[in-house]
C-alpha cells in the first residue's frame, strides 16, 4: 500500500495534489541537495510556486487566490516538505499572515493586501518571538506607545523570523499600554511594510543579517529591530489595539497543522530512502531487507508515517469545519513532529555509514527533522496544550 494517502477528497484538490507531487519530484528533489547545502535561496523554485498559484492557495477568490481549505494546503506542504523542508517554509509565514488577514483584517486591509498576496507579489513573515522570550509569550518587551497624533512608535528587538528579508509585509505581535489587567490583553499585532533586504530597510527598521542554522538551510531567518520606528494606527491588525494575542493564537494553530504536515512530509522521504537502501544494499549473502530487524524497522517506520498523517489530516478538517482544534492541532504537531524524528534516525540507522555521508539525502533530514520539535512551540508545549484541553472534558 502507498502511505499517506487521504480518503475523501475532490477531483480538485486530487489535481491540485498531483500537480504539486509531480513538482516536486520533478523540480525540487534533483536540485535539493546542492541548494540546501550551499545554503542558497531556491528564487526558481520559488517562482514556479507562483505560477502555481500556491502563494493565493487559502487565499479567497474574491482576492484573486484558489479559495482552498486548510487540509488542501497542509497536503501541499506534506508534498513540498517531502522534496525539501524549507521550500515549505517559503510559503508558510506568508499563509499564515493571509490568514490572519482573511479572520481578523479590517476591509480595508484585506483589500489592500490579499490581492497581491495571492499572486506572491507581497510575501508574509509573522513575528512573536523575542532573544530573550521563549515561549513566554506573555513577556514581549517590544513596546508601541501611542504619539500625539494619535500614531505609534515602535522599540525592540524581535528574533526567529522566517522570511525575515524576503517579505515585504510583517506580522508583528508587541506591547501596547491597554490598562488591562491580564497581560496577553495588553498585546497588538501591527501590519508592517517593508522592502526586501538587509540592513536598514526604512527609517527605524532593520534586518541585521542572516541567522545561521544547522538545517532549514536555503531560507532566510533574521532578527527585526525597531529603532523608535513610527507606524499609522491602521495598521493595527482589525484596527482594534488588544487583541493581537488572540489574533496571533488562531494563526498558530494553523501553523501547527503545517508544522505536522512538514514532519509527515520529512518522515514519508525518510521512509522513502530507508526503503529503497534496504533492497539495494546485501549483507551476509541477500538484501538486508529480507533480515528480520530491518524489515520490522521499516514496518514501525510506516505505522509512525500513517499514524502521524492521519492525525494532521484530522486536526486540518477540524480546523475547516469551524470547530475548536487547539486539541487536535497540539496532538498532531506533538506526534508528528515526535515520529518525524523517530522515522528519520531509522532510515539513517538502515543507511549504516553511508547515512553519515553528505551524498546521501538522509543527512540532510536527519538535520532537519530536530527543527519540528520546536517549530511553532516546542513538544513540551503541546503537551501543555492537550493537558489543559483534554481535562475541559476530564475535569472532576
Amino acid at each position: 500500500m502507498k502511505l499517506a494517502r487521504t480518503h475523501g477528497l475532490s477531483e480538485i484538490q486530487t489535481e491540485i495534489l498531483n500537480t504539486v507531487r509531480t513538482f516536486v519530484d520533478k523540480e525540487i528533489i534533483p536540485s535539493a541537495q546542492e541548494l540546501e547545502h550551499a545554503d542558497t535561496y531556491p528564487q526558481a523554485i520559488v517562482d514556479r510556486m507562483a505560477e502555481m498559484g500556491l502563494f493565493g492557495l487559502m487565499i479567497p477568490e474574491e482576492y484573486g487566490g484558489l479559495g482552498e481549505s486548510l487540509l488542501t494546503y497542509a497536503l501541499c506542504v506534506e508534498e513540498l516538505a517531502r522534496g525539501w523542508m524549507s521550500i515549505s517554509g517559503v510559503i508558510n509565514t506568508h499563509f499564515i499572515v493571509a490568514y490572519l488577514l482573511q479572520h481578523h483584517g479590517t476591509p480595508e486591509q484585506k483589500r489592500h493586501f490579499l490581492p497581491r498576496m495571492a499572486t506572491g507579489e507581497i510575501r508574509g513573515a509573522f513575528s512573536m518571538s523575542e532573544p530573550e522570550l521563549g515561549s513566554d509569550v506573555a513577556a514581549i518587551r517590544t513596546k508601541a506607545v501611542r504619539d500625539d497624533a494619535g500614531d505609534y512608535i515602535i522599540d525592540g528587538r524581535k528574533m526567529w523570523l522566517t522570511n525575515g528579508s524576503t517579505a515585504t509585509v510583517v506580522a508583528v505581535l508587541v506591547r501596547t499600554d491597554e490598562g488591562r489587567e491580564r497581560p496577553h490583553d495588553n498585546l497588538t499585532t501591527f501590519l508592517i511594510e517593508k522592502p526586501a533586504g538587509y540592513g536598514t530597510v526604512v527609517p527605524g527598521l532593520s534586518i541585521p543579517g542572516k541567522i545561521h542554522k544547522m538545517g532549514y538551510k536555503g531560507i532566510d531567518t533574521t532578527e527585526l529591530l525597531f529603532d523608535n520606528y513610527a507606524t499609522a494606527a491602521d495598521t493595527v491588525l482589525g484596527g482594534i489595539p488588544g487583541e493581537g494575542f488572540k489574533q496571533m493564537m488562531d494563526g498558530i494553530e494553523v501553523g501547527r497543522v503545517n508544522v505536522a504536515a512538514r514532519a509527515c512530509g520529512i518522515a514519508i522521504r525518510a521512509f522513502e530512502l530507508g526503503a529503497r537502501y534496504a533492497q539495494q544494499r546485501s549483507t551476509f549473502g541477500k538484501p538486508i531487507v529480507e533480515h528480520q530487524a530491518i524489515g520490522f524497522s521499516l514496518a514501525e517506520m510506516a505505522t509512525k508515517v500513517e499514524a502521524a498523517h492521519l492525525m494532521m489530516v484530522n486536526a486540518a478538517r477540524l480546523k475547516d469545519s469551524g470547530e475548536r482544534n487547539d486539541v487536535a492541532a497540539g496532538m498532531a504537531k506533538y506526534l508528528a513532529s515526535e515520529f518525524c524524528n523517530e522515522v528519520t534516525q531509522a532510515s539513517f540507522r538502515i543507511h549504516g555509514g553511508y547515512g553519515y555521508s553528505t551524498e546521501y539525502e538522509i543527512e540532510r533530514l536527519m538535520r532537519e527533522a530536530p527543527f519540528m520539535l520546536i517549530g511553532e512551540g516546542t513538544s513540551e508545549i503541546q503537551k501543555r496544550i492537550i493537558s489543559k484541553g483534554v481535562l475541559r472534558d476530564y475535569r472532576l
